[in-house]
């Protein structure tokens, strides 16, 4: 039997110490190891601080383990990280987000919550040079069932099963994609930047595709499954021209401060946080236009001010004479609200405020809106689907896809060409026997 001992680097004040190693069957096998040994502590290359640290990782090995790896010690000094103490994958996660530099609050929000609520709880305690493709399939897998579990929850008939789950909504695919996105980031960050890891592990998981779900028609049909399932036929959901102009009706006579908006929303396609960050010079009822500059998003409940998201949202929407006549009649309740306010009155600047002068947090609409639904009778569609509304309206009404892009903001015409949907039956039942009229018939055939 054949072992080695090899003298291991001490810390001032620390006691003498040894790595001594035996059992085997080999002379080569122990100088092999010896060589191993050796070239960990070569890695120090006169830093006493850093030998001490490795010579800590190699007292530390039992017999019959393995010593550490080169390659990863190595990548370790690289990345300034202490070489004797393993780097889990939530430490790792949290001074990644830590040292992000120039990126929008809503994003690093989403990535906190990311690592908070998925990547912490399920990666956390695993070393970062432990971390294996199989990891963060198990994570995903184990978050799927989880949102089966709420999807099923929802669906009881249970109240009080219901009531477990309540506000609490499932990841769709397309929220599982921009989970695996933060994760897929934050290692290639480890692998290019830290140099932690060798390889990125999360690039050989596979998820469903996160594509935009179709939108779908409230027809009679889909409204009567609804009703007795719970169910909508498609997350985006379009209301037929009737039940659009019901819910304006509703909201006229129920919520007068919002009206204006929800019906330029609908009108013209404005996405909420655009809604909010109108200013009055942005809106120009006399020459009929408004310009789309800047929005009102939030980052967990806290509104943010800042420019619309892309060159193609920053646009110029012109206005129809039903749309400017119902802007000028809430211009004037708003002039009466403020000779109310008297000097209480806050100048915000905004096109669309509250009753007492002050802007609307966009949450707030979201909520209202949701209420007028309910109480309307209506089939419930998102806010954000009023622009899908405006956008089959659009088409149907005659303008080309590029007028539907340009009004709606989108930075592609394919983006438009998925938003809008060729379901709305009633408003293209006259040209369903196009082809049927042309085809000429023997009327005595059976």
């Amino acid at each position: 039997m054949w072992g080695y001992q090899i003298e291991l680097p001490a810390r001032p004040r620390q006691t003498r110490r040894q790595l001594r190693r035996s059992g085997f069957d080999s002379r080569d096998t122990a100088t092999s190891e010896l060589r191993h040994a050796r070239n960990l502590l070569d890695l120090a290359n006169g830093d006493t601080d850093l030998a001490a640290q490795i010579g800590d990782l190699l007292h530390a090995c039992r017999p019959g383990t393995p010593l550490p790896d080169p390659d990863t010690v190595a990548a370790r000094v690289r990345a300034g990280v202490p070489a004797s103490v393993p780097t889990t994958t939530g430490e790792y996660l949290t001074a990644w987000l830590t040292g992000r530099r120039g990126l929008a609050e809503k994003t690093v929000r989403g990535y906190s919550d990311h690592i908070r609520q998925y990547l912490i709880p399920h990666l956390g305690t695993i070393p970062i040079q432990s971390l294996r493709t199989s990891h963060i399939e198990a994570m995903f897998t184990a978050i799927a069932l989880k949102q089966d579990e709420i999807r099923a929850a929802r669906a009881s008939t249970d109240p009080h099963t219901r009531a477990k789950v309540k506000g609490v909504r499932p990841m769709g695919a397309s929220s599982m994609q921009r989970l695996y996105a933060t994760v897929r980031k934050a290692l290639n960050d480890a692998v290019i930047r830290s140099k932690l890891i060798p390889h990125n592990p999360a690039l050989g998981v596979e998820l469903p595709s996160g594509k935009r779900p179709r939108a779908r028609v409230w027809t009679a049909k889909a409204i009567q499954h609804w009703q007795v399932t719970g169910n909508r036929p498609s997350p985006v959901m379009v209301w037929m021209p009737e039940q659009a102009g019901r819910f304006l009706d509703h909201a006229e006579h129920h919520d007068i401060a919002l009206y204006a908006m929800f019906l330029l929303i609908l009108h013209r396609g404005l996405r909420r946080g655009e809604a909010c960050g109108l200013r009055n010079h942005d809106v120009d009822l006399d020459a009929g236009y408004l310009t789309v500059v800047e929005q009102i998003t939030t980052v967990g409940y806290t509104p943010i001010v800042r420019p619309v998201k892309s060159d193609a949202g920053d646009r110029i929407i012109p206005l129809g004479p039903k749309t400017i006549t119902a802007l000028r009649a809430y211009l004037d309740m708003r002039r009466r609200w403020q000779h109310v306010a008297g000097p209480q009155w806050p100048h915000t600047g905004r096109f669309f405020v509250r009753p007492d002068g002050k802007e609307w947090h966009p949450q707030t609409i979201s909520d209202r809106f949701d209420r007028l639904v309910a109480k309307a009778g209506l089939p419930p569609v998102r806010l954000h689907d009023l622009r899908h509304c405006a956008a089959t309206y659009l088409r149907h009404g005659g303008a080309d896809m590029k007028e539907v892009q340009e009004t709606l903001g989108h930075s592609t015409i394919s983006l438009t060409s998925d938003t809008y949907t060729t379901v709305i039956l009633e408003l293209e039942r006259g040209s369903a026997d196009a082809v049927a009229d042309l085809i000429p018939r023997d009327n005595r055939a059976a």
